[in-house]
């Protein structure tokens, strides 16, 4: 008889398998007693910092969502809370692709950093960890409106287009943190890392969906504040996980700004403490600036704008059609009406560089098409198989011979007597609208199961090196003592004796400030 799967593994079952291939074990057993040293001076600290500055949730949202002060959390402890308010969560390594987040995110699943930061980054650390994700962004799901507000910032997320340059951006700060949390990293090697993620943001042709998307989820869920402006509160997970932010972002130094879409165009350094913040009035403001932002997007907003977008993203979306049929692939070029179409629509046709896949409310149906695809917009008939001509309203007109359904052979056309250059063999469509352009694929599952790359995990080699200079930092004798400091903070009592011991022996370790710090804690206990 097999056991019961643990209310982890019952949360990575859910997944998609598209999703579940960025997911690790937490192997909770192997954190070092310093990483569990280090975890007990952020929480500990944090918890006094934002007893009286965080959002009311926060603190009852800790014990809510299973995670305590003294020991990193179990996974499978959190697990067990989070599944009654509904939501769940799973462990990764370092950054995942933004469009992996944002869907698990738009699933109610948090994703979490497995490390933890080193003790010479305990204040800041650009890169995700698991005090970030769990001590930041768990508790405030207690509060059922914000945690609504971030399933739904990750489908927005999810559906904004993103560029090529986007990428970019997003393996240089990847990049960046890895070697930022790589104790045998040189200055050299964090340097070229800083200069790589600003050539990378210089190298943005425009400021795309996606970019205003990860700026207005940085402005909120991550460095939001909320009440009254004169005496916001902390609700951000970057603020709420930061011993540093925790106190900064209320000083004078910090401009507080009443929160609006300008959010979503204001830049960010994640390098450095945040010179100016947004005041939300209160949850439900969230869904106000976001229901505003969503509004400008292909997604919900479609015909040429949407076009417009994917076309100078040179990145894979999908295309939604009358009648529920999708298109997914690179739009690669459109040619304008000379009259409106629909509304927000003045596109005669769009070319879409293959692979091509064709779905039908998100649900992909048979093998992708390995050429190209053109959408002519407006209405007309096509015979079931054989040669067709087509006279449409926005002036174009093709000839052809239907192979089948969307196959078409022998295709050409005009525009008000202007010939086109066209494709001979390829997918035609008719559509007479274009409600929506969205981010990715409309099945992305399927889409995965085709073009993915089984070998990209979300640990890369730089990850698990630096990982590995981490654990090896850590000497045989440091261990010890940090273990020992451990055992008898859980004790409960102070025995002089063996604490008096314990100080002459770290003192052999003057640099390790950390266990000092923890010595020092014992020594004050009653």
């Amino acid at each position: 008889m097999h056991p019961a799967p643990s209310p982890t593994r019952r949360a990575i079952e859910r997944l998609p398998a598209h999703l579940r291939r960025y997911v690790v074990d937490q192997d909770h057993e192997a954190y070092t007693p310093r990483d569990h040293a280090v975890w007990r001076h952020i929480m500990h600290r944090l918890a006094n910092r934002l007893k009286d500055t965080a959002h009311e949730s926060y603190l009852s949202g800790l014990a809510a969502t299973g995670i305590g002060l003294e020991r990193i959390p179990s996974l499978d402890e959190m697990n067990e809370k989070l599944e009654a308010l509904g939501w769940s969560a799973v462990g990764v390594r370092g950054f995942i692709p933004p469009a992996v987040f944002t869907e698990l995110q738009s699933l109610g699943v948090l994703a979490i950093a497995a490390d933890i930061r080193s003790h010479e980054h305990i204040e800041y650390t650009p890169a995700p960890d698991i005090v970030h994700e769990t001590a930041g962004h768990a508790p405030l799901l207690a509060d059922r409106r914000y945690a609504d507000y971030l399933k739904r910032c990750g489908e927005v997320g999810f559906r904004a287009i993103a560029s090529v340059e986007d990428q970019a951006v997003y393996e240089a700060i990847r990049n960046l943190s890895v070697v930022k949390e790589d104790p045998a990293a040189s200055e050299d090697e964090v340097r070229l890392a800083e200069e790589r993620l600003r050539a990378a943001t210089a190298s943005r042709r425009y400021v795309s969906e996606s970019t205003k998307a990860s700026r207005l989820y940085w402005w909120t869920a991550e460095y939001g504040l909320v009440g009254d402006p004169a005496h916001p509160k902390l609700y951000g997970a970057g603020l709420l996980s930061s011993l540093g932010e925790a106190v900064h972002c209320l000083t004078p130094a910090v401009k507080k700004a009443p929160l609006s879409l300008i959010c979503a165009h204001t830049e960010y350094d994640i390098t450095r403490m945040q010179p100016q913040l947004f005041v939300a009035r209160d949850f439900d403001h969230l869904f106000e600036v976001l229901g505003a932002f969503e509004a400008t997007l292909g997604w919900r907003h479609g015909g040429d704008q949407g076009l417009e977008e994917a076309l100078r993203a040179r990145t894979v979306n999908h295309l939604a059609l009358e009648g529920g049929l999708e298109l997914t692939g690179k739009v690669v070029a459109r040619i304008p009406a000379p009259v409106e179409l629909a509304p927000g629509l003045s596109t005669a046709l769009v070319r879409v560089e293959g692979p091509v896949m064709i779905s039908r409310q998100g649900k992909a149906e048979g093998r992708p098409w390995p050429g190209e695809a053109l959408v002519a917009f407006g209405t007309g008939v096509l015979p079931h198989r054989g040669a067709f001509s087509l006279d449409l309203p926005s002036g174009l007109f093709l000839t052809g011979f239907r192979v089948s359904e969307h196959e078409v052979i022998n295709l050409l056309g005009h525009q008000d007597g202007r010939p086109l250059d066209l494709p001979s063999w390829v997918l035609l469509f008719l559509s007479a609208e274009l409600p929506s352009v969205a981010g990715g694929p409309a099945d992305p599952g399927a889409w995965d199961a085709w073009y993915g790359d089984p070998s990209a995990l979300a640990e890369g080699e730089g990850e698990a090196q630096a990982r590995g200079r981490k654990a090896l930092s850590l000497s045989p004798d440091l261990m010890k003592l940090y273990l020992e400091v451990k055992t008898l903070r859980e004790g409960g009592r102070t025995d002089p004796h063996s604490l008096k011991t314990l100080i002459q022996r770290a003192s052999a370790h003057p640099s390790e400030w950390l266990l000092k710090a923890e010595l020092d804690e014992l020594e004050a206990m009653p």
